[in-house]
């Protein structure tokens, strides 16, 4: 065990247990889902704000945020044999046996059904089934699939990319062609996303047996090509809002602007295949997003 693992073993150790629960929810993974659901109503909806269109709006991101947890929760169940070989998440609440199985199952089941039926009870039934599909499709489809392929990161990329949706759902009280449009911008941002994360992290998936493509491909040609085509196709999705009239000129021209400058990166990691440049890609990453959907917002107003 390295001497940083166990500095966060160290800590980890002397930690509140409130915290270990805190941990399970993958703050950061739920943080971009919230903003993913608000950006998704917020789009959707195209009437007067009122005091009752932001309490649904609240409701919706709630909900969708409790079934977001139960999923991290339950995944992390699923793999705790996997994380203890990892480096990354060898601290983790169940590794470090903060936590039992029986708790976190407990509190993974409690989150998704009271997430669920609180979305069918205080927004509507279609958002509350898209988030049941989105913790079906994680927890029993993708997370099976990391330990036999790396083309889990397309069928993980899905429930991803539902957030918005959610939130568009959550809005209008059903579903057209603009919700998947959000979809499929965030469904392609994903892919070069968690390249960049695989590469960086690529030690510890070999330790843990996890065949990623960053895994497999040691000289990394198909980790550049994955990249750079997804990049690109990332920046035709993000025009498509604009080509159908969703969004304006504004958004176009920006969506351009970051695209291109999201892509650079993508060729500058695969340019050098580092560890620097795949966390740098990373970051950049989590900034693209944010700021694409908020434009898409702002050019709507």
């Amino acid at each position: 065990m390295s001497p940083a693992t166990e500095k966060v073993l160290l800590i980890e150790a002397v930690q509140p247990r409130w915290a270990a629960y805190v941990e399970l929810t993958k703050l950061r993974v739920s943080s971009l889902v919230l903003v993913a659901v608000g950006v998704g109503y917020c789009a959707g909806w195209d009437g007067v704000w009122s005091t009752a269109v932001l309490l649904r709006l609240v409701n919706t991101a709630l909900g969708t945020a409790m079934v977001a947890v139960a999923a991290n929760a339950m995944n992390q169940l699923f793999e705790v044999e996997h994380d203890r070989k990892m480096d990354r998440t060898v601290g983790r609440p169940l590794p470090t046996g903060r936590l039992s199985s029986l708790e976190v199952v407990a509190f993974s089941v409690t989150s998704v059904v009271v997430g669920i039926a609180y979305l069918a009870v205080a927004v509507n039934e279609v958002a509350a089934c898209l988030a049941a599909m989105t913790f079906l499709s994680y927890v029993f489809v993708y997370t099976p699939l990391k330990r036999t392929t790396p083309m889990c990161v397309h069928v993980g990329a899905v429930p991803g990319a539902l957030p918005p949706v959610i939130g568009w759902a959550g809005a209008t009280g059903g579903l057209s062609f603009e919700a998947w449009l959000l979809f499929t911008i965030v469904f392609f941002w994903q892919l070069p996303h968690f390249a960049a994360i695989a590469w960086q992290y690529r030690e510890d998936y070999a330790k843990a047996g996890y065949p990623m493509l960053a895994v497999i491909d040691e000289d990394g040609t198909r980790t550049s090509l994955h990249v750079v085509t997804h990049s690109v196709a990332l920046i035709i999705a993000s025009l498509l809002p604009a080509f159908y009239g969703v969004s304006g000129v504004v958004y176009g021209i920006g969506a351009v602007v970051l695209g291109v400058a999201f892509l650079g990166c993508g060729i500058w990691f695969v340019s050098n295949k580092s560890r620097e440049s795949a966390r740098f890609h990373v970051i950049v990453s989590i900034i693209y997003l944010p700021l694409l959907l908020g434009l898409l917002l702002i050019d709507k107003v």
